[in-house]
């Protein structure tokens, strides 16, 4: 988790200027650090009086990431063969499925925003998520993974032109409404991560002082440009490269991994949609977080192996999935029986697509009149393919349990780690 403290203008932030230093072309040099003065904030918002100032006058470092935009990442062998497999694998799986990923490409986005945010501890069930996407009252969990998932679509719908200006409209999506941050700016004050939530004194990383970001962000952006790098390899450096900087005062994890989709589609391994490549970090967080460490360090085959191994992994999670959604919507139409051309044959593909919604919704996309949708709606919940429920202060939903709960299998299926 972040931990931001505003560094008030009049306190001096460090003992010396520095400014990145410029790498070798081939190399990739491990972080450097500068040493800086904690003085506290008059304009710190949590605890009590007495705390703002906690460890004031302590020393602390803060890193200083080197310029990557003309360093071609090495990795070792082993690494490079891995991540040879895993381009292939989202290559075919993209390819092979098209067809099929196209229509469930929202189910998928959803499910692959979801797992991004459970990195960073929030969780929330299906039905939680697309409820809250309709305009029920959702939990704050649902609510900040509904927010990731449009972050994802706007990663997507960027991917052509991945300069700063697209991040920072990815992270404003991501953080819109957040009234403690700066949705789609840069941070003006430290973040850290670890320890105590007061000072950064004793963090375990302290993020680049901001006044770097502007040129960080900048280089990182002439880095995720470039065509000459392999796919996998690029993706992860530029997403490690991205959460060293964290631009922002929150929401970077969550940024940096919709930075990765869009780096996926823009190298063309996927075309159709967001491979859940989220879900397979989350097999093992720890090893994703120790990748990261190691980069850090000057080691890249450790956050490439982590990607690599988690497109292996999202793969074939992916195809279960489209293949629950495939069993079931032969279930219901075996159940229900509609004519090929029927209201009710289409409203069961939207359903398949949009696992809770509203009758306007429906009506809207089906184009038929509301007041005629609620008879097919009705005999579906008959036939017990959809629910429906009064949300409080909120619309009549109705949802598709079956497609729900499938997609709840995909995410506890992420989270597991494999046997071997």
């Amino acid at each position: 988790m972040d931990r931001p403290q505003e560094n008030h203008p009049d306190t001096p932030a460090h003992d010396r200027e520095a400014s990145p230093r410029a790498s070798v072309p081939g190399a990739w040099p491990a972080l450097s650090y500068e040493e800086q003065l904690w003085e506290g904030s008059h304009h710190a918002s949590m605890g009590p009086e007495a705390t703002r100032y906690f460890h004031r006058g302590a020393r602390y470092r803060s890193a200083v990431p080197p310029m990557i935009s003309g360093l071609t990442p090495r990795v070792d062998d082993a690494t490079s063969a891995l991540a040879r497999e895993a381009e292939h694998e989202l290559s075919r799986f993209d390819r092979e499925s098209g067809h099929r990923l196209a229509a469930f490409a929202p189910i998928l986005l959803r499910s692959e925003a979801a797992s991004s945010s459970q990195i960073e501890d929030l969780t929330a069930s299906a039905r939680q998520i697309f409820t809250a996407e309709i305009g029920g009252k959702p939990a704050r969990n649902a609510a900040e993974i509904v927010a990731n998932t449009r972050a994802m679509i706007a990663a997507l719908e960027l991917s052509g032109d991945l300069g700063t200006s697209s991040m920072r409209r990815m992270h404003g999506v991501l953080m819109a409404g957040q009234e403690r941050h700066t949705p789609g700016e840069y941070r003006t004050q430290p973040v850290w991560i670890g320890a105590s939530r007061i000072s950064p004194v004793g963090a375990g990383y302290v993020a680049p002082r901001f006044e770097l970001v502007p040129e960080l962000m900048e280089d990182l952006a002439r880095y995720a440009a470039r065509t000459d790098v392999t796919p996998l390899a690029h993706t992860a450096t530029a997403h490690a490269q991205f959460e060293t900087i964290h631009p922002f005062t929150d929401g970077n994890g969550r940024s940096g991994r919709a930075l990765a989709q869009a780096m996926l589609r823009r190298s063309g391994l996927t075309t159709n949609v967001a491979v859940p490549v989220s879900a397979g970090l989350l097999t093992d967080v720890p090893a994703y977080h120790d990748a990261l460490t190691s980069f850090r360090e000057g080691e890249v085959s450790p956050i490439v192996e982590q990607f690599a191994a988690a497109s292996l992994r999202a793969v074939p999670n992916g195809r279960q999935l489209l293949d629950d959604l495939d069993a079931i919507l032969q279930e219901w139409t075996e159940t229900v029986r509609p004519r090929r051309t029927s209201v009710k044959k289409r409203l069961l593909g939207f359903a398949l697509e949009h696992p809770a919604f509203t009758a306007e919704q429906a009506a809207r996309e089906l184009e038929v009149a509301a007041t005629n949708v609620y008879r097919y709606l009705r005999e579906l919940e008959t036939a017990g393919v959809l629910a429906v429920k009064k949300e409080h202060r909120g619309p009549t939903v109705w949802r598709a349990p079956a497609v729900l709960s499938a997609i709840d299998a995909f995410a506890l299926r992420a989270g597991r780690r494999s046997a071997g």
